[in-house]
């Protein structure tokens, strides 16, 4: 396992972070048996980050979490979780709600703290005054509590996540779907306002969402049709080569050593395996010429997301 260093925190994260969406059964069941296999697997390969949220399973995630990481599993690793989304069109950032989440959060979890906590999806505000100075002030207060070593926000729209980062006094941030074989906008649009402040950008969905898949997006996926298509395109080509685009994908994420870290969604021993060996491998350079080739039509094309129109 590879290890960098996140921001000015002082934590030296592993290249490879575990993600608890799917732990949250948000990708379809998953017991807590598969569950602590899957993690107990990862910290054993030196995984030491695990990112969760209050809205994963509404909840269930952390609880997973709370429960497979005693014993001794909770000092091994850094936990990374979200507050301020409750639901899928549910969101309350105001420094009461804040608080009220990340007191669940914690108890859900069985700890007394985590090492970072955001403010979640932070696009879908109505207001981002109120979250640039309410939100952050209580994320600060929060910090001097006790209940977070770090503190930061995550959002799709990298306007806004720049703008978060120039007001709000941020450790880290969650950047996704902006560093993937399709867009790399992350590297060319954020990092270089992240290093310049010393915040810690952690990379989310490196296969967007499950655009670069051979079992393609979700239904309710919202990239338009054309990226759909191009993504579709790229797989078929990687079927062709006895290649699997989803591990070129992660590949190509995980040997970049600009990015601290990048959250693989896993849930299951067998998925977290197949990550484990896209990064011990090494890229194919033809490969990734060709699939990068069928891309670029599409190349760092984005969708709407929230309610940012900056």
């Amino acid at each position: 396992m590879q290890y960098r260093p996140l921001g000015r925190t002082g934590l030296t994260v592993s290249a490879m972070s575990q993600g608890g969406a799917a732990i949250g059964q948000q990708y379809g069941p998953v017991s807590v048996a598969e569950v602590a296999d899957c993690v107990h697997a990862a910290i054993d390969a030196g995984v030491n980050l695990i990112d969760t949220s209050a809205f994963y399973g509404l909840g269930r995630s952390e609880e997973i979490l709370g429960e497979v990481l005693q014993g001794g599993w909770r000092e091994k690793v850094h936990i990374c979780t979200k507050a301020g989304r409750l639901d899928r069109t549910v969101f309350d950032f105001t420094p009461a709600g804040m608080r009220a989440c990340v007191d669940g959060s914690l108890r859900r979890l069985r700890t007394d703290h985590v090492d970072i906590l955001l403010a979640h999806d932070i696009e879908f505000a109505t207001d981002y005054e109120p979250v640039f100075t309410e939100t952050a002030e209580v994320l600060h207060q929060l910090k001097k509590e006790g209940k977070t070593r770090f503190i930061g926000m995550s959002c799709y729209p990298l306007g806004l996540l720049r703008r978060a980062i120039e007001r709000c006094d941020l450790d880290v941030v969650i950047s996704y779907a902006h560093f993937t074989l399709q867009n790399t906008q992350l590297l060319t649009e954020l990092l270089p306002v992240a290093e310049a402040r010393g915040v810690g950008v952690l990379n989310a969905s490196p296969l967007s969402l499950g655009l670069l898949t051979n079992q393609g997006p979700p239904p309710w996926h919202p990239a338009p049709a054309e990226i759909k298509e191009a993504c579709r395109e790229a797989a078929a080509l990687c079927r062709a080569r006895g290649a699997d685009i989803a591990a070129l994908g992660m590949r190509f994420c995980f040997a970049d050593e600009r990015i601290p870290s990048t959250i693989t969604g896993t849930a299951k021993k067998s998925e977290l395996e197949a990550n484990l060996r896209a990064m011990r491998e090494p890229l194919d350079p033809v490969l990734l010429a060709d699939v990068l080739k069928v891309l670029e039509p599409v190349r760092d094309r984005t969708w709407p997301s929230g309610n940012w129109k900056g």
